[in-house]
């Protein structure tokens, strides 16, 4: 057993992460079983380097906000603002502090420097304006859209002015209470003026989507395209406040559901400029539904990774990461008779396993599932091998230093 195992592992580079796929992926999506710990994202820059040196890789998005994002994409493309300020203004959940990010975003701006705008990588958000708490204030999104419109398309043209926009939107807190998450009636959502703005951001996009040719022309592909992001975001935003009103036995269900639609759609925009790596938790990127419990209660969903799968067939590829220990959470080595357990036993610190290969060196033998000891670390289910294209095995994730030291 073990030393079939250990003929199908590999070293993590690009040529072996790739070469058991049908086809080269136009998206290549790299898992993660846990969030904050930097060994993880090590190794995610190692194999962006690869893919963007050997397979013509030219953008990695990771599950970050979308639009905090594009002051990473600036400062990578063109050298806008420093790395200090991007590193604390161009990421959400906190991963700006994370060593492995900053020299993430180090590496990309050497790699632009002096190269024409055609060989530029990019980094691109994933994920919505959806921090822990709650969503954001519409405002950036649909005042950029309409700003972007306004400079370039008749006025007559216009479902409403800026003007009335901003006395729809009112102050941003009122969007952003902390106790809406769990308490609908906190939430402005399903307001008049809510409702409003929902019929204002939708008619803005079919006008950004009416007026394409004429918009290309005088601006940009590029300005286009980030108009397309400020309006399937302010659409998506406002959607999500809606439901975050909603008081019915679905509520959650439908918003972890409206994050990973908005995720999707913002992945299928980043590979219209060439194939790309995306880089989030196993759970927004796996194709069988994922789930968790929420309040004491079971909540599935289809992921972002399920719903993009389901569009590229083939072209869509799904690496999950699982890891061997996180002493400083209490994971200790795992269990012989796991997935997590037979990748330990091999010598090396991590490498990359086929799945179908994995599955055909079990036989008959069906791995127990990892029970994790810290809610934080998401174990990998021996139930989805027939779903996954590789495994990424990393031995030993210790606890991250500050960026600093």
């Amino acid at each position: 057993m073990a030393t079939d195992i250990k003929d199908i592992a590999h070293a993590v580079e690009a040529a072996a992460v790739l070469k058991p796929l049908p086809a080269p992926p136009r998206l290549l999506a790299l898992g993660e079983p846990t969030h904050g710990v930097d060994a993880p994202l090590l190794l995610r820059n190692e194999l962006f380097r690869q893919l963007v040196e050997q397979e013509g890789h030219r953008t990695i998005a990771i599950e970050s906000d979308c639009l905090m994002g594009l002051v990473v994409d600036d400062y990578v493309t063109s050298g806008t603002g420093t790395l200090d300020e991007v590193m604390e203004r161009g990421f959400s959940h906190g991963f700006g502090a994370s060593a492995a990010n900053r020299e993430l975003v180090r590496w990309m701006r050497d790699f632009n420097e002096g190269r024409p705008a055609s060989e530029r990588i990019r980094f691109a958000g994933a994920d919505g304006p959806l921090e822990i708490t709650g969503p954001a204030s519409p405002r950036q999104a649909l005042t950029s859209l309409h700003g972007y419109l306004a400079a370039h398309v008749d006025a007559g043209l216009f479902p409403c002015t800026g003007e009335t926009l901003d006395r729809l939107l009112g102050p941003d807190d009122r969007w952003t209470h902390p106790d809406a998450m769990m308490d609908p009636a906190r939430s402005v959502g399903r307001s008049a003026e809510a409702g409003e703005l929902r019929l204002h951001a939708d008619d803005l996009v079919a006008l950004l989507d009416t007026q394409t040719p004429h918009l290309i022309k005088a601006t940009s592909r590029e300005a286009w395209d980030r108009a397309r992001l400020y309006g399937r975001t302010a659409v998506g935003l406002l959607r999500y406040h809606y439901w975050m009103a909603d008081t019915s036995p679905g509520r959650m269900t439908r918003l972890v559901g409206l994050r990973d639609q908005m995720m999707a759609d913002n992945l299928l925009a980043v590979i219209e400029r060439g194939p790309a790596l995306v880089h989030a938790h196993n759970g927004h990127l796996q194709r069988p539904k994922s789930s968790m419990r929420m309040g004491g209660l079971p909540v599935e969903w289809w992921s972002a990774g399920a719903l993009v799968s389901a569009r590229l067939g083939e072209e869509y590829a799904f690496l999950a990461m699982a890891l061997g220990t996180m002493r400083h959470q209490g994971v200790d080595a795992p269990p012989p008779d796991t997935v997590e357990g037979l990748l330990y036993a091999l010598p090396e610190d991590r490498y990359v396993v086929d799945a179908a290969q994995l599955a055909t060196a079990l036989g008959d033998r069906r791995p127990a599932p990892r029970v994790s000891p810290w809610f934080g670390y998401a174990s990998l289910d021996p139930a989805h091998l027939a779903d996954i294209d590789g495994i990424v095995f990393v031995r030993d994730a210790p606890r991250s230093a500050p960026h600093g030291t």
